[in-house]
C-alpha cells in the first residue's frame, strides 16, 4: 500500500486546475512540504487540504467543500470541471426541448408585451394628436371669426379717422345686408333646383335600373347563341358610342374653330376678300380638273368620229324600236277602245245591277288608271318624305345621344364641383353687377356733363 501511494509533492498538477495566482506552467514542479496546488478549484474559494491533513488557510476565505464535487478516479483525486464551451447535453429528450420551448415562449411574451406597450404608446400619442386635431380646427374657426371681426373693427376705426357721417356707414351697411339677402336667396333658389334635379336624376335611374333588370331578363331567356350574338352586337355598340363621343367632340371643336374664324372673317375685310378668292380659285381649279379629264377621256378625231357615229346608229336604232312598241301599243289601244265601245254598246242594253256593277268596275279602272299614271309622281314624293323623315329621326337621335351624354356628365359631378361652380356663379355675377353699377355711373357722369 506504502509503496503504491505516491507522495503529494510529487503529484503533478491536473488538467483543469487552477491555482489561486494562476495555472503554473508545465514541467515546474511546486514546492515540498504539506502544500499542494489547487486543482480544479474557482478562483476566490478556499483549497482543501490533503487527504488526511487539516485544511489549510493560505489567507483565503474558508468554504464548505463537497465530497461529490471533488469525485475519486483512478489516477486519485480529479479537481472540480469547469464550464465547457459548446453543446453540454449530450441526450437531446423531451425535457430539453421543453426548456427551449419555455425559453422561446418567453422570448414572445416579453417581445408581446413590448409591442402592446409600444401600441398603447401610439393609441395615446394617436387620441392627443386627434384631440390637438379638433382644438386646432375649433381654433381655426375662432381665428376666422376674430379676423372678420378685425376687419370690421379696422374699417369702423378708418371711418372714425376719416370723420365718415354714420349715415354713409347706416348705407353701406343696408347695401351689403341686401347683396346678402339677394346672394342667399339665390343659392336657395339653386338648392331647391338642386334637389328637384336629384330627385328627377333618382327617378330616372331608377327607371333605367328598372329597364335593365327587364332587359336582363330577356337576355337570360334567349338561346346561348342569341345572348353571344348580343354580347357582341353590345361590346360593337359601346366601341361605337365611344368612337361617336370622340368624332363628337372633334365636330364641337371644329365648330368652334369654324365660329371663331368665321368671327375673325365677319370682322376682318381682307380676310373676307382672301375667302372669297379662295373659292373662285376652288371652282376655277375644279373646272380646269374637269376639263383635264374630259381632255384625257378625248380621244384623236378619228375615234370621235368613229364614236359618235356608233353613238347615232345605237340611238336610231333604239328609236325604230321604241317607234315599233308605240305603233304596237296604239293599235293595242284601238283595240281594247273598240272592245270597250262593243261591251259599252252590249251593257246599255241591259239595265240594274248589271249596269251599276259595271260602272263600278269602270270607275274602279279609272281609278287604277289614275293611279298607275300618278304612281311615278307619288313614289318619288314618298321618297322625298321618307328621306325627311329618315333625317329627322336621324336628328333627334343625335340631339337624345347628346342629351343622355350631358345627364351623364351632370350626375358625375361631386358636390365639391357644384359648390365650386357655384362660387364661380356668385363671383361673376358679383363681378357682373359691379361692371353694371360702373356702366351706369359713368353713364351718369356723360348725362350731367
Amino acid at each position: 500500500m506504502a509503496s503504491n501511494h505516491k507522495p503529494s509533492a510529487a503529484r503533478p498538477v491536473s488538467r483543469g486546475g487552477i491555482g489561486l495566482t494562476g495555472r503554473p506552467p508545465s514541467g515546474i514542479r511546486p514546492p515540498s512540504g504539506n502544500i499542494r496546488v489547487a486543482t480544479g478549484m474557482p478562483p476566490g474559494t478556499a483549497r482543501p487540504g490533503s487527504r488526511g491533513g487539516p485544511i489549510g488557510t493560505g489567507g483565503v476565505l474558508s468554504s464548505q467543500i463537497k465530497v461529490a464535487d471533488r469525485p475519486v478516479t483512478q489516477q486519485g483525486l480529479s479537481g472540480m470541471k469547469t464550464g465547457i464551451k459548446g453543446p453540454q447535453r449530450q441526450i437531446l429528450d423531451k425535457s430539453y426541448y421543453l426548456g427551449l420551448l419555455r425559453s422561446k415562449i418567453n422570448e414572445l411574451t416579453t417581445e408581446i408585451n413590448k409591442l402592446q406597450k409600444e401600441i398603447e404608446m401610439y393609441n395615446q400619442e394617436n387620441s392627443v394628436y386627434l384631440s390637438y386635431e379638433k382644438r386646432a380646427e375649433t381654433l381655426a374657426v375662432e381665428i376666422k371669426d376674430f379676423q372678420g371681426q378685425l376687419a370690421d373693427y379696422n374699417m369702423l376705426v378708418d371711418k372714425l379717422n376719416t370723420n365718415t357721417d354714420m349715415e354713409e356707414v347706416m348705407n353701406d351697411y343696408n347695401m351689403l345686408k341686401a347683396q346678402n339677402d339677394r346672394e342667399t336667396q339665390s343659392m336657395d333658389i339653386i338648392f331647391t333646383e338642386r334637389q328637384a334635379k336629384e330627385k328627377q336624376i333618382r327617378s330616372v335611374e331608377e327607371e333605367i335600373e328598372q329597364e335593365k333588370q327587364a332587359a336582363d331578363g330577356i337576355i337570360k331567356n334567349m338561346s346561348p347563341e342569341k345572348q353571344i350574338k348580343y354580347i357582341e352586337m353590345k361590346t360593337t355598340n359601346e366601341k361605337l358610342l365611344q368612337e361617336l363621343d370622340i368624332l363628337q367632340q372633334q365636330l364641337d371643336s371644329l365648330n368652334m374653330k369654324k365660329e371663331s374664324l368665321e368671327a375673325e372673317i365677319a370682322h376682318s375685310q381682307v380676310k373676307q376678300e382672301a375667302v372669297l378668292l379662295h373659292e373662285k380659285l376652288d371652282e376655277l381649279e375644279s373646272h380646269r380638273d374637269q376639263m383635264i379629264a374630259e381632255d384625257k377621256s378625248m380621244g384623236s378625231p378619228m375615234e370621235e368620229r368613229e364614236r359618235l357615229l356608233k353613238q347615232v346608229k345605237e340611238d336610231n336604232q333604239e328609236i325604230a324600236s321604241m317607234e315599233r312598241q308605240l305603233t304596237d301599243l296604239k293599235e293595242k289601244i284601238n283595240q281594247f277602245n273598240e272592245e270597250i265601245r262593243q261591251l259599252d254598246m252590249d251593257l246599255e242594253e241591259h239595265q240594274g245591277e248589271m249596269n251599276q256593277k259595271y260602272k263600278e268596275l269602270k270607275k274602279r279602272e279609272e281609278n287604277m288608271d289614275t293611279f298607275i299614271e300618278t304612281f311615278e309622281e307619288t313614289k318619288s314624293q314618298e321618297l322625298e318624305r321618307k328621306a325627311q323623315i329618315e333625317a329627322s329621326i336621324v336628328a333627334l337621335l343625335e340631339h337624345s345621344s347628346r342629351n343622355i351624354n350631358r345627364m351623364k356628365q351632370v350626375s358625375s359631378i361631386t358636390n365639391q364641383e357644384l359648390k365650386i361652380m357655384q362660387d364661380d356663379l356668385n363671383f361673376k355675377s358679383t363681378e357682373m353687377q359691379k361692371s353694371q353699377s360702373t356702366a351706369r355711373n359713368l353713364t351718369s357722369g356723360k348725362k350731367t356733363t
